[in-house]
């Protein structure tokens, strides 16, 4: 079985350490030579592409895959995957899976409502209007090729070395107060779960939320981290007075609850951290 995995950045990392150890062989590309050589230790084989150009290893890796997941980020005028290997996925002979790393921004503001995967989309902003427009022409390569493409929107996503403990000890966490303001979060071990269980029963059109069972306030996570490690909480800082940039801003001009319920009933995923409580109970245990 073989897994082509484009921009092997953080998450995208973990999945493919899952699938090796599910026996997939695993190929992705890094724009790094110093990453490259470090995943190509761990039994990942891994392709340095600058600009992301269409090579012979890599047009050859597309042609064998049987699942590609896509984790690249958006460029100015869309998707550089879509860009550059269009023809070549939606020709490829053994390929069956294709998923597309998207996020829960493109659902906007929806005031602290709870809305599924059945939710119209409302991106609030240019980035967020831009990944829909990408998840639109996933899903016509998906119609017009007949490969199973899934789209998977993430919410925060965190683990070992980046999640609040880790901002505590660094002396970077803050805690912002909005009223009524939550977050989504995702660990990416679940992150890795869900894409290994999506590969298992593909669906051509699917659309995934892929967050844990609990929309929290941010502080109210910080403050638990910090319980855990004996650390002492940043003070609180309202909305009103604190100074944001743009995109953190922006952060917090939305606001909603974003269900799961989709991939625990099609999928069957139980999650390994149902909310913010377990994980950074394993986090702070594995000095993570």
């Amino acid at each position: 079985m073989k897994l082509l995995i484009l921009g092997l950045g953080y998450s995208a990392g973990f999945f493919a350490r899952a699938a090796l150890a599910r026996g997939w062989e695993v190929t992705g590309t890094s724009r790094s030579a110093e990453r490259a050589a470090e995943l190509s230790r761990e039994g990942i084989r891994t392709l340095v592409f600058g600009g992301f150009a269409v090579s012979s290893p890599l047009a050859k890796a597309v042609a064998e895959a049987e699942a590609v997941l896509v984790s690249v980020q958006p460029g100015e005028d869309g998707d550089p995957v879509l860009q550059r290997l269009r023809n070549e996925l939606a020709t490829a002979p053994a390929l069956r899976w294709i998923g597309y790393l998207s996020t829960i921004g493109v659902y906007g503001d929806q005031g602290g409502a709870w809305i599924d995967e059945s939710q119209p989309v409302n991106p609030g902003s240019a980035r967020n209007r831009l990944r829909v427009a990408i998840e639109e022409d996933w899903l016509a390569l998906g119609r017009d090729s007949g490969k199973a493409v899934q789209i998977f929107r993430l919410s925060g996503i965190y683990g070992p070395g980046r999640n609040p403990i880790a901002k505590l000890r660094e002396g970077k966490a803050t805690r912002l107060v909005k009223p009524g303001q939550v977050f989504n979060r995702i660990h990416v071990d679940d992150i890795a779960g869900i894409l290994m269980a999506s590969l298992a029963q593909p669906r051509n059109g699917a659309i995934y939320n892929a967050t844990d069972d609990e929309p929290a306030p941010p502080q109210d996570v910080v403050s638990f981290a910090a319980g855990l490690t004996g650390l002492e909480p940043p003070p609180e800082i309202s909305f009103g007075e604190a100074k944001l940039s743009p995109m953190a801003a922006s952060f917090y001009g939305e606001n909603k609850r974003v269900s799961n319920a989709l991939v625990k009933r099609e999928l069957g995923y139980a999650f390994r951290y149902p909310t913010y409580r377990e994980a950074l109970k394993a986090l702070a245990a594995a000095g993570e």
